[in-house]
């Protein structure tokens, strides 16, 4: 996997790193955290990159300070309950046919 260049985060060298998403279960580019749904990042965003680089800072940077502030609270509720239960329902079914 490839290191992103330290400070000044330049978009093409982060969107080409790529992680496994424990949503999806496969692997996907940081392209796709940061546009997502909506054009909004992945509310996991900030829980599946901190290891990789400053992703916070990464944001706080292309973010206004109330966007980014609606953004972090918008991340720290989950999705509703009916929909994490498919989702944990999905990931066991893709398990068990895995082996």
């Amino acid at each position: 996997m490839r290191r992103p260049p330290q400070r000044k985060f330049h978009i093409m060298s982060y969107d080409e790193l790529e992680r496994r998403c424990p949503r999806l279960g496969s692997v996907v580019p940081f392209h796709f955290c940061r546009t997502g749904e909506s054009n909004r990042p992945c509310f996991k965003v900030f829980d599946c990159w901190w290891e990789t680089f400053d992703v916070t800072a990464y944001f706080k940077e292309r973010m206004g300070p109330s966007e980014f502030d609606r953004f972090v609270k918008a991340g720290t509720t989950s999705p509703n309950k009916v929909a994490s239960l498919v989702d944990i329902i999905r990931q066991a079914q893709e398990r068990v046919r895995q082996g």
